[in-house]
């Protein structure tokens, strides 16, 4: 009888555990559906604000022969400006960093588009790489973020030509839907789909990257258990012959948000109907965040130019094809006759 009681008690106790566990994911859940059906993109922007703190200053700077460099933290944002010496292109380049990381992943690129004469603008998103936190990281959504790259592309002379990477790409496509279909071009690198992020297919993907990540995410409210180590980062968001290691690699990223990922998903999010703005669209061939036949078929329904790069993981930009790649993209932007 003894043994029969211990027993009952330890599967009531196993029971209570997992129903307290289901609870608190379910009321989780909810919070996050409620707290994105609430957001409203027009009045964020209309009523964004940088709150960076101006006494947080710093800058710096470096030149080669054919460019300098600017970086600087300026009202809590972070931007890292290249300014080629023989300026080609009158237009500059403003890129928009995914989750995780900053401002730090388009550098090879920042320098090879200086060489051949584009100024670019790469900027850190507050709580990422060099831009404090303006808001507890968990509460961040894709209307706030919309804010600060607004604030990028407004403090440009000209209408700038937009590339986002990841994140970033989706945050490029809510600019031109929400903001301004007029830009000269948008390079979408490995960016998010057009539709949908959240599917049985993605939660699947995520799962054979890491089998625990949703469960830890959906717990700590914190997407990072995706990358929270090395071989996890190197996993994925490299190939093996990427320019940077694994260990280097983790260590620039930082923590992210799960709302935003909720956010782009229907009834949250539905792409417009009709881009303007000519789109380049680059996906990797071996990327195992968002694999390329999901993204060659975002890009046709934005009938953008449509490139694979083979061998490429998530960070197209870190691979050792990036040459090629920035070559590529260049090449793309000079067809386009943008002064």
């Amino acid at each position: 009888m003894s043994k029969l009681r211990k027993s009952g008690k330890g599967k009531f106790g196993l029971g209570l555990g997992l129903g307290a566990t289901l609870g608190y994911l379910a009321y989780q859940q909810a919070w996050a559906i409620a707290r994105v059906a609430r957001a409203d993109v027009q009045q964020t922007l209309t009523t964004h604000r940088n709150q960076g703190q101006p006494w947080r200053a710093y800058e710096s700077g470096s030149e080669t022969e054919t460019y300098t460099v600017r970086h600087t933290v300026e009202d809590g944002i972070e931007r890292v400006v290249y300014t080629p010496k023989q300026r080609r292109f009158e237009t500059p380049i403003v890129m928009q960093h995914g989750m995780w990381h900053g401002a730090w992943c388009w550098a090879g690129w920042q320098a090879l588009l200086a060489e051949w004469g584009w100024e670019s603008h790469a900027h850190s998103l507050p709580g990422h790489a060099g831009s404090p936190v303006q808001r507890p990281i968990a509460r961040c959504t894709l209307d706030y973020y919309l804010g600060f790259l607004k604030d990028e592309v407004l403090r440009q002379p000209r209408r700038p030509i937009l590339m986002g990477h990841s994140m970033g790409g989706a945050l490029t496509q809510w600019y031109l839907k929400y903001v301004g279909d007029d830009l000269p071009a948008a390079v979408l690198v490995g960016p998010w789909v057009s539709h949908q992020m959240i599917t049985v297919g993605s939660l699947l993907s995520l799962s054979r990257l890491q089998p625990t990540f949703v469960l830890e995410a959906f717990l700590s409210w914190d997407s990072t258990p995706l990358v929270n180590t090395p071989e996890r980062a190197a996993r994925a968001f490299i190939s093996p012959n990427a320019i940077i290691t694994p260990e280097a690699l983790h260590a620039k990223l930082g923590p992210e948000s799960i709302l935003v990922l909720y956010q782009h998903n229907p009834p949250f999010w539905y792409p417009p109907a009709r881009v303007q703005t000519p789109l380049l669209w680059i996906a990797g061939g071996a990327d195992t965040l968002l694999p390329e036949p999901l993204e060659r078929r975002s890009a046709a329904y934005y009938h953008a130019d449509y490139i694979v790069v083979p061998g490429a993981g998530h960070d197209i930009m870190l691979e050792d094809t990036y040459k090629e790649t920035a070559r590529t993209i260049h090449e793309w932007l000079v067809k386009q006759n943008i002064p």
